[in-house]
């Protein structure tokens, strides 16, 4: 195999990586905690928190704050399963790309 045949499949690696990359950016990843739901991007940005007011009195704020911080980090991990999943065959020999 020569250099500008392993250039060109360079290349093509990393376009697909992007690709891949954007499409998870794009996606919506849905954690779920009790009475609260986070929606965040597979770029890590909160979109959306959904509250259940029914659900929801006046002295349960600090177990809310709570609720969140598991919603939330349940959102990220599914991010950081999904951009495993896609981007584990590229990058096994490259740690710390993503």
């Amino acid at each position: 195999m020569n250099i500008q045949s392993m250039m060109k499949q360079a290349q093509k690696i990393q376009d697909e990586m992007l690709k891949e990359k954007e499409n998870i950016d794009q996606k919506d990843f849905i954690g779920k905690s009790s009475f609260v739901e986070v929606i965040l991007k597979g770029n890590k940005t909160i979109s959306n928190v959904k509250i259940n007011q029914e659900k929801l009195e006046k002295e349960d704020i600090e177990m809310l704050e709570d609720m969140l911080v598991v919603a939330i980090n349940d959102a990220m991990k599914q991010i950081d399963i999904e951009v495993d999943e896609k981007l584990g065959k590229y990058t096994k020999r490259m740690p710390g790309l993503f």
